[in-house]
Parts: C-alpha cells; structure tokens; sequence
C-alpha cells in the first residue's frame, strides 16, 4: 500500500499547540555542535520551536562551524550513563531522539540503558558523517548500532547516504528509495523515514516505510546552501510532535512542513553551509533577519 501525503509551501507559522500549562518533555541524545546549528543545540532549538520542553544527554563535544569539523572528543560511558541517570529520574520524557553516537562504546551503553527504559518513542537518526565530510560514528560502531539501537528504535532517519549504508542498496530514485526503506526495516525497526533532501530524481520527498506502507511527503525543494542542521532538526521535531500525541504520519508531516520554513527563511549566518532558522516565526514577528551577514 502507497500512500502520497503533499507539504504546501511554507509559510509563518506559530508553535504547535499543547496542554495549557503543561509542555511534553523531550529528550535529545547526541553530540555537542560548537556553531550552534546541528547536534545537541540545533536538537533543543528544533523541540522547542515545535512546542516541546528540550532535555539532553551529550555524547561528545565537537569542534566545528559552518565551513568544517576540526575535532571531536567523546564523552566517557560513565559522564553519559550519569546524564541519561539524572534526566530519567526527574522527568516525564514523552519522546527519545538520538543523533551522533560516535563509538561502539556509547552506543552499547546506550542500548543497554534504554531497553530498560522501554521508551514509547524512540527516534533514531543514525548520524555517521557531518555535513563537512567528518566521520561521526565510527567504523566498528554500525554494526553496533545496528545490532543494539536500531531494534528498539520505533522510528529510523537515514539521509540517502545513510540509507545507502544500512541497505546496501544505491539510492538515486523513489523507486530504490522504497526498497532501500522496506530492506532496512528488516533489521528490526518498525519505521524508517528516508530523508530525500538529496535524492536524486525527486530532491525533497522523504519515503517513509511502516510497517508494509509506504508514505511519500513531497514537498518544494529550496535550492540555498544553508542547510546545516537539517538532519537534526527533522528527526528532533518528529520527535517533539510525537510527544504531542500526534500518529507518525501526521508528525512526519508537521515536522516536515516546520523543516521547510526554517530553511526558507535562512539566517546567512557564517561563510559557508550557514544552520537553518529554527525560530523563523520570530523574525516573522518582527524581528528581520536581513543583514546578518557581517561584511568581511
């Protein structure tokens, strides 16, 4: 079964609308990105422009901007298993999303401390490379990640290049994108999102397989080179609709119409892949973002 859901374009949108009062708490796991755009801080901009409480868990602390990756430094196990201790204990956590995990090390500890969790939504985006060509995971933890992460996860994110990795398949159509989906769910996750930014006969449509459906979210395709974080941020507002209580395709096409105006309405910040403007609503209100860029 084949389902096509359409994204109209963009345009300004307030926060999603929650119980008075009270804000769903989600929680990040992922890698600390210094320009602000991706990982960790791209994560809580995403889950709280879309209505959700940001809690996190870093799992190592990069060094990078908008032109490149210089460093990374992964955090010990016991600094990680202490964070997720401390978050767990206090907090009501609707939703889990997951990003760059580095090493064989931290995924397994994460494995193991979340299958007793047994969380009702579990977002895997499974980061490998930066969008400066930076190894994020390292060799010897995909098949980690493949064996401890992906069978608890509800819902997988891979990028083309990801999919492509994980199915062994060569994506360059809708067509490859559905059977590199449906293979990859065989490995134990009920749902995978293919994110089609760059997919090759049809740029911005995602393929999301569940559970012997597949859905197509098209959408209008933005040719700007601003989109560091966009991974991020897409896994990271799924997740925080899904905390909402909103079903996985209405959450996918929420977070996907959110993705859309926040790169629609780019901040031109940095000299190279500048981060999309997760509080794009804002600038809407008042407050322009034209002229950022310093004249150097």
């Amino acid at each position: 079964m084949k389902h096509t859901v359409q994204i109209k374009s963009p345009g300004p949108q307030g926060l999603p609308p929650h119980e008075k009062g009270r804000r769903p708490q989600v929680l990040t796991i992922a890698g600390s990105d210094s320009g602000g755009g991706a990982g960790i801080q791209g994560d809580i901009k995403a889950i709280e422009a879309n209505g959700a409480y940001a809690l996190s868990v870093i799992t190592s602390v990069t060094a990078q901007n908008t032109c490149k990756t210089i460093a990374a430094f992964d955090l010990p196990l016991s600094i990680i298993k202490a964070q997720l201790q401390a978050v767990f204990e206090d907090f009501e956590i609707s939703a889990i999303k997951t990003g760059m995990l580095a090493s064989k090390a931290i995924v397994k500890g994460l494995a193991e401390f979340l299958a007793k969790q047994s969380p009702k939504h579990l977002v895997v985006d499974p980061v490998m490379v930066s969008k400066s060509g930076y190894a994020l995971l390292k060799p010897d933890a995909i098949a980690s990640l493949v064996a401890d992460i992906i069978p608890i996860a509800t819902l997988l994110t891979p990028n083309i290049v990801e999919a492509e990795t994980l199915s062994k398949i060569s994506i360059k159509t809708i067509e490859e994108a559905e059977q590199a989906a449906k293979t990859i769910s065989q490995l134990g996750c009920p749902a995978v999102l293919i994110k089609g930014g760059h997919l090759a006969e049809a740029p911005g449509c995602d393929i999301l397989f569940d559970q012997g459906t597949i859905t197509r979210f098209e959408g209008q395709f933005i040719e700007t080179p601003h989109t560091h974080g966009t991974g991020c941020a897409y896994s990271a507002a799924i997740a925080a609709q899904l905390a909402h209580g909103k079903a996985l395709v209405p959450a996918i096409k929420a977070a996907k119409h959110y993705l859309s105006a926040a790169i629609g309405h780019p901040l031109h910040i940095g000299h190279g892949q500048g981060p999309i403007n997760h509080f794009y609503f804002l600038s809407e209100s008042g407050a322009s973002n034209k002229g950022d860029r310093k004249q150097r």
